[in-house]
């Protein structure tokens, strides 16, 4: 997920049936797009004070310590990864908070803001790429189609006047870092099941420092308190808290489909925008139609077959479902979520279902 901004009718019954609106992972993931969305018209106000690459090293570090803060207020327990969860890890903290940004910087420094605002575009489609291609994510024609109306929407709103690149070498670093942020995004998925908040203000904290260390090394120098302190609340919110909630989306939907929910992102800042003051166009217009017509169709989507779930063992919090009947040697509560490690058997059956943890690798 980038972190830098830069610039006959049917009955309800039936229709709240087939939407999944209320699905956890797709409320998550809107809401992570509504956060992201609402920090872009504020980071415009702070760019008049910063530069980008201070900006967003406080962005990161917002996010990171506000987590990192709200976490020890709430008393919550270290994560302890597996060894191979610790390198899903590293690869994403390497490949989004480190090689991102800075190949993102490289870009800008031979590149005008209005040609990389148009490549950005690119990480929500290559996030995609690799989830389909690489990690063998379930996807069909409903689901495609609905994540190019998307990605037209998202290149549709950042279109400028005038679009300028600067020759093909800070546009491939450009392409490289959306990239470096797809990885990451599907890195992440391998570890969606994890304490989100632990996650994402790793993450942060080592982006931001980063991104802060970026922008010392090229003379910007932090200003004045009240400022890096609304800077660090923007970061919190539109990167730190929408970051848990981009997780929590990975954990339900899959990397895919919460890429495409998330690409929504400007159109919710150019919504905001409009509350500003700002004038309606025929370009946003036609881009919210491109982007609802992509949320319908993966709204709409009902992907159910049989399928078979091979043993597994893992640790997350869950509640006794479906896919979790198993014992315990201490007491559970009905219905109560806990955690622990658990095995999960043999099983065949059908039901409607997302890419989840649980989901992944059957046939189709």
């Amino acid at each position: 997920m980038s972190r830098l901004i830069l610039h006959g009718p049917l009955r309800v019954p039936r229709l709240m049936t087939h939407l999944r609106i209320l699905q956890p992972g797709v409320t998550a993931a809107l809401a992570a797009a509504l956060l992201f969305g609402a920090g872009t018209p504020l980071a415009k106000l702070l760019l008049r004070e910063l530069g980008p690459f201070l900006l967003a090293g406080l962005f990161y570090l917002g996010s990171g310590i506000g987590l990192s803060v709200f976490r020890w207020l709430k008393g919550a327990a270290p994560l302890r990864l597996t060894r191979g969860e610790a390198s899903w890890l590293a690869g994403a903290v390497l490949a989004g908070g480190v090689a991102g940004p800075i190949l993102l910087m490289s870009g800008l420094a031979g590149m005008p803001a209005s040609g990389a605002s148009l490549l950005l575009n690119a990480e929500g489609v290559l996030t995609a790429l690799l989830a389909w291609i690489v990690f063998k994510e379930n996807v069909d024609r409903r689901i495609a189609l609905g994540m190019t109306a998307i990605a037209g929407g998202a290149v549709i709103l950042s279109w400028p006047a005038e679009a300028h690149f600067a020759g093909s070498a800070p546009a491939l670093l450009i392409l490289a870092a959306c990239l470096a942020w797809a990885i990451d995004n599907n890195l992440t998925r391998k570890l969606a099941l994890a304490d989100a908040g632990w996650i994402a203000a790793l993450k942060g904290l080592a982006a931001g420092t980063v991104n802060l260390g970026l922008a010392l090394a090229l003379g910007e120098r932090l200003p004045a308190w009240p400022i890096t302190l609304a800077a660090m609340g923007v970061g919190f919110l539109a990167y730190g808290v929408s970051l848990v909630l981009f997780i929590i989306g990975l954990r339900h939907l899959g990397t895919a489909r919460t890429g495409a929910y998330f690409s929504i992102a400007p159109f919710f800042g150019a919504l905001l925008a409009l509350a500003g003051g700002e004038a309606l166009t025929p370009g946003l217009a036609f881009a919210g139609v491109l982007m609802g017509i992509g949320i319908w169709l993966h709204l709409t989507e009902r992907h159910a077959h049989v399928h078979a779930h091979e043993p597994l063992e893992h640790t997350h919090e869950h509640s006794h479902d479906d896919h979790h009947q198993h014992g315990h040697d201490f007491p559970v509560t009905a219905g109560v979520r806990h955690t622990h490690a658990h095995r999960h058997e043999p099983m065949t059956h059908s039901h409607p279902h997302f890419p989840d943890a649980h989901h992944q690798g059957h046939r189709h």
